[in-house]
């Protein structure tokens, strides 16, 4: 099979090692890919958003599955465009990618279909808004209802954070056309994970579960970033929770998604939140988290590519992924400034020998080869140093490790990832 992974962070790197492990390929393209992935596929200098350069690109080749990792091209109907053509996708197409792409949407989606979550209400103008806040108090959550590359998120514990939220994203237009309209809901106390299902727009199949970290700094302070760090499994989320979660978050999904006429096909990302009264379900994401995929690509220990190949065809069976009983942990290292400013074409040294640590994959997210050969860092988040150990904190061990050896002054990570379950382990 010839397999084509759209996009360039840390989720397709993941993506792409487990994918080159397969028996059925035979060639394995990235577009764009990063200077990680171009160790483990060819890449393709077409953009992520470039439907119509994928498509000719995808035809031309005879790809056999498109694999698609971003949800700005979900959204903007790559997948649509490529089963035109005949060509097996795995993602949803842009009305089920709805999902994602309208905050309001999915929250009608859930809400009619019975599933359990925050109360909201949805609005376009700015004192409706504000009198809805006024109305509910503090703490509560103000949403843009667009895409805002995972930063059009306010938990405001205050009655002022909130309002301010409203003006910026909606008065200043900090995130553009997605705050012209705006989802406020009700702030959920809990325990946060993620949960994945493979779909084929009938059948789920458990993907695995893990535990991010949102803020840049330690102990859950400062911020939020895209993810500084994640683990898997997720404790919090004991078997009966996960079968519990699939059972009332995933499958109603599925069910008023084909009702609608958009039958879900691709991976589910779920966003939970555990509460006293069980698991609810704070968003869906129509793709592959990052930085969770580099952990779960970590722990599958089958072939991953004919699963999504049956699932972007509708004939997912009941073969269940297979998993390593060890934990990983993916540490992400970043540009120093993130989530803001940042320098970028800052040279980073000794990832050969940061490799070599028992149980290590380097894996490339904002990276780029410079004219020597070497290791550039161009984005925010850069690398993620994702590790396998007998325990959280064997794996969490190795990857600090791993990271003491890389050379990049310009760099910085996170030190407490996998607190949670490291005090879970200690009894604690």
């Amino acid at each position: 099979m010839k397999v084509l992974v759209v996009g360039s962070g840390g989720r397709e790197h993941a993506l792409c090692r487990k994918l080159k492990q397969s028996p059925l390929l035979t060639k394995l393209y990235a577009a764009p890919g990063n200077a990680g992935i171009a160790q483990d596929a060819s890449c393709i200098a077409i953009k992520a958003e470039d439907v119509d350069w994928l498509v000719r690109f995808a035809v031309q080749e005879k790809i056999d599955l498109v694999v698609i990792g971003p949800e700005a091209p979900l959204v903007l109907g790559l997948t649509d465009r490529l089963q035109e053509k005949g060509i097996p996708v795995f993602g949803p197409t842009q009305a089920a990618a709805q999902l994602e792409g309208s905050k309001g949407f999915m929250k009608d989606v859930v809400a009619k279909a019975g599933i359990p979550t925050a109360w909201y209400g949805r609005f376009t103008g700015i004192d409706q808004a504000k009198d809805f806040v006024r109305q509910k108090g503090a703490p509560i959550v103000v949403k843009t209802d667009g895409l805002a590359a995972g930063k059009g998120v306010v938990v405001a514990m205050t009655l002022d954070e909130a309002l301010a939220a409203i003006d910026k994203m909606m008065g200043d237009k900090v995130f553009g056309a997605a705050g012209n309209e705006l989802v406020i809901e009700e702030y959920l106390d809990g325990e946060e994970a993620s949960l994945f299902a493979i779909c084929d727009g009938k059948k789920a199949l458990f993907a695995g579960a893990a535990q991010d970290h949102k803020r840049v700094g330690d102990g859950d302070t400062g911020p939020n970033t895209g993810g500084m760090g994640a683990y898997s499994p997720a404790p919090v989320l004991t078997p009966q929770l996960e079968q519990e979660c699939m059972d009332r978050l995933i499958a109603p999904a599925l069910i008023a998604m084909a009702e609608l006429g958009a039958p879900y096909t691709g991976v589910l990302f779920a966003g939970i939140m555990i509460t006293k009264d069980g698991p609810k379900l704070l968003e869906f994401n129509v793709r592959y988290g990052d930085p969770e995929t580099q952990v779960l690509m970590a722990r599958i220990t089958n072939d991953l590519l004919p699963i999504l190949l049956a699932a972007a065809q509708g004939r997912l069976s009941d073969t269940p992924l297979e998993w390593s009983p060890q934990p990983a942990l993916v540490v992400v290292m970043a540009a120093k400034g993130y989530p803001e400013s940042y320098e970028k074409y800052t040279r980073i040294d000794n990832l050969d020998q940061a490799a070599k640590v028992d149980g290590v994959t380097i894996l490339h997210a904002g990276t780029t080869a410079g004219p020597g050969g070497e290791i550039m860092a161009v984005g925010g988040r850069v690398l993620g140093i994702t590790a396998l150990g007998d325990t959280v904190k064997d794996a969490q061990t190795k990857a600090y490790q791993a990271i003491d050896k890389i050379t990049w002054p310009h760099g910085f990570c996170r030190r407490d990832i996998g607190w949670r379950a490291i005090a879970r382990e200690d009894g604690k």
